[in-house]
């Protein structure tokens, strides 16, 4: 075996304004509702130009869709290929909005083919169009005649990598309309360690909660659930399927997910529960970052129905079942702290 750095770069030309594009680049953030693999982005530290953060990405995801990728399609892809597993890591970014370039180095590359270093670029092409450019850095362990083949790899992430920030910036004229984040909250007169409880325990819900009919959970790494669900929460009561991934923090009050099959409205999903205790309950809320299918609005609900109105019909199916669950955590935090009293 021996090791070797392997670094390889690409371009596309993206319909988008350069500055449209820096900005989904620069915020992370937002990536889970941008990016297919993504799961979450977590902030750690930022002083307005440097920044640390923590990433998890969906392999399965990262993995998929490499001809249609190199192809110029929608390919997955915003992290190293993790042999079917969610992955997290740790890097550092530098922001230089001046020439729209995020410089990134992970501080954790230790696995064969992970990111080592690399830098974002974007080039004005017109008004409306721009070349963005992925530079990376990998840490390549291999056997001589494997070498090619982990090249060929390397490069194939990148091409993923341009290609799904290429389709997300193709929406940019019509994000304000396809873009939704709300949130609803409860208050809840019990302890915050009984109400994470009933959220952490999603593969109870069915029985538990009325809209959820069945409910599968895989736990294989403490923290990471793999989840699929039925539920017929939405408007005329017909069953929707979905499947996510939940991060769940449970010193920190706090489940992160996203969801990675979503229904025919909705192109993208993520959110969170988050618990904010004080000296006689917590505070839970329930917030969701949405994306809608623009091209399923009139299959779904009609034709001649625009986004306002479906924006409206997701935000109301969304909030209708966070404010059932919430409901439900509230009557099991609080009648149990009754039984005890």
């Amino acid at each position: 075996m021996s090791s070797r750095v392997h670094a390889c770069e690409h371009m596309v030309r993206v319909a988008a304004p350069a500055g449209v594009v820096y900005g989904m680049l620069a915020d992370a953030a937002r990536w889970p509702v941008f990016l297919p693999s993504v799961v979450h982005a977590e902030r750690l530290d930022f002083d307005g130009v440097q920044e640390r953060l923590r990433m998890w990405e969906l392999a399965d995801e990262a993995a998929a869709g490499a001809d249609e990728a190199a192809a110029g399609g929608a390919g997955g892809g915003a992290g190293g290929v993790l042999g079917g597993r969610v992955g997290s890591w740790y890097t550092r970014r530098v922001l230089h909005p001046d020439v729209r370039a995020v410089v990134f180095e992970q501080e954790d590359a230790v696995w064969p083919g992970s990111v080592i270093s690399g830098v974002w670029s974007v080039r004005p092409a017109g008004e409306t169009e721009c070349v963005l450019g992925l530079r990376q850095e990998r840490g390549l362990l291999v056997a001589a005649a494997d070498g090619d083949g982990a090249g060929r790899e390397a490069e194939a992430d990148v091409y993923r990598r341009l290609a799904q920030v290429r389709r997300a910036a193709g929406w940019w004229e019509r994000l304000d309309e396809l873009l939704l984040s709300f949130e609803d909250r409860v208050r809840i007169e019990g302890p915050a360690e009984l109400v994470y409880d009933f959220l952490y325990r999603i593969g109870e819900w069915p029985g538990r909660v009325p809209h959820v009919e069945r409910a599968g959970v895989r736990e294989d790494v403490p923290g990471i659930q793999v989840v699929s669900l039925d539920t017929c929460a939405a408007p005329g009561g017909r069953t929707v399927s979905t499947r996510a991934v939940r991060l769940c923090f449970p010193h920190a009050g706090r489940i992160v997910y996203k969801e990675t099959l979503t229904p025919g409205l909705i192109a993208a999903h993520s959110g969170e529960w988050s618990l904010l205790p004080d000296a006689s309950g917590v505070t839970v809320v329930a917030a969701h970052q949405v994306m809608l299918r623009e091209e399923a609005v009139g299959r779904v609900l009609g034709a001649g129905t625009g986004l306002l109105e479906a924006r409206d019909h997701v935000r109301a199916w969304l909030s209708r079942a966070s404010t059932e669950t919430l409901g439900l955590a509230k009557w099991h935090a609080e009648s149990t702290v009754r039984r005890l009293r």
